[in-house]
């Protein structure tokens, strides 16, 4: 890889990540900052560099590539599992000394809680209902302040449910898992992989991004119809139903969590602000697309 390239910082890098990794390789050194070795050693086999930092367990010499040419960092990483706040960020910006020219969050479209089915958008109060919410709240906050202080260009995107090859819930409908009544159903939003790595590259690119962005496919719908939608793709039987009632007795807490918020997310500023061109702006092309 040539060193007069820009560099780009991937911290996280899996599903989303490598894909990512792959569209800007060849405009970019890329390097992808993993927490386990095997992680490292199976994108180093694709050509990658890589830096091994467990974020939960950051040693005192630990490091990230500081580079002057620092393009951007793209953070992927998941907040931890419990508390409020985002640990493994506050760590990443600690060892972070050279800013870069912009800092891309991939949040999630769970901070603005419960809209009862209705329509929001980047400047609707975010209202989290969960821990898991207000841990992204504060992430977001943290990358405020740091991009702020540092003059470095901050893209907020808020990502719904992502799907695409080997992220289609075949299993769950091969094993007959019960969904909810249509009628108990909340309004959910998704957003193809493929889409959301071009949503990524757009916020690197386009120098005029900055703030947040809702990157979704236009496409709400229930839970329940995207299930179905799947298993008719699949040649599937559709899934059973059950009431709320029963699913509050049966569903893990966090799939609860989904079901207890519904919402329409507008795409509109992502469109024409960020310039995403969708490619799987129809959902069943996206979902025959991801079973290929």
């Amino acid at each position: 890889m040539s060193a007069s390239r820009p560099h780009i910082l991937i911290a996280g890098c899996g599903y989303v990540g490598q894909r990512l990794a792959v569209r800007l390789r060849d405009r970019y050194e890329v390097t992808a900052l993993v927490r386990a070795n095997d992680k490292a050693a199976a994108l180093e086999r694709q050509g990658f560099k890589t830096v091994v930092i467990d974020l939960d367990r950051v040693r005192a010499w630990a490091s990230i590539p500081e580079r002057l040419d620092q393009e951007a960092f793209v953070y992927l990483a998941p907040p931890p599992g419990s508390g409020e706040s985002d640990l493994r960020l506050d760590r990443f910006l600690h060892l972070a000394i050279v800013p870069p020219k912009s800092f891309v969050y991939m949040s999630t479209t769970g901070v603005y809680g419960d809209a009862e089915g209705g329509l929001v958008d980047e400047s609707t109060p975010v209202m989290p209902r969960t821990d898991r919410a207000r841990r992204r709240v504060s992430a977001e906050e943290m990358t405020r302040v740091w991009c702020h202080e540092r003059r470095v260009r901050r893209v907020v995107l808020r990502v719904p449910g992502i799907y695409g090859p080997n992220r289609l819930p075949l299993e769950r409908l091969r094993n007959s898992e019960p969904v909810v009544r249509p009628e108990d159903a909340g309004i959910s939003n998704r957003i193809h992989v493929d889409d959301l790595v071009a949503a990524c590259e757009a916020a690197i690119e386009n120098k005029e991004a900055r703030g947040v962005y809702n990157v979704t496919d236009g496409n709400s719908m229930s839970s329940t119809a995207y299930f179905d939608l799947v298993a008719k793709i699949a040649g599937l039987p559709s899934p059973p139903r059950v009431s709320m009632e029963e699913a509050q007795l049966t569903f893990s807490p966090e799939r609860l969590s989904f079901l207890n918020e519904s919402r329409r997310v507008s795409n509109e500023r992502m469109l024409k602000h960020l310039g995403v061109k969708l490619q799987y702006a129809d959902l069943e092309a996206g979902i025959r697309a991801s079973l290929t």
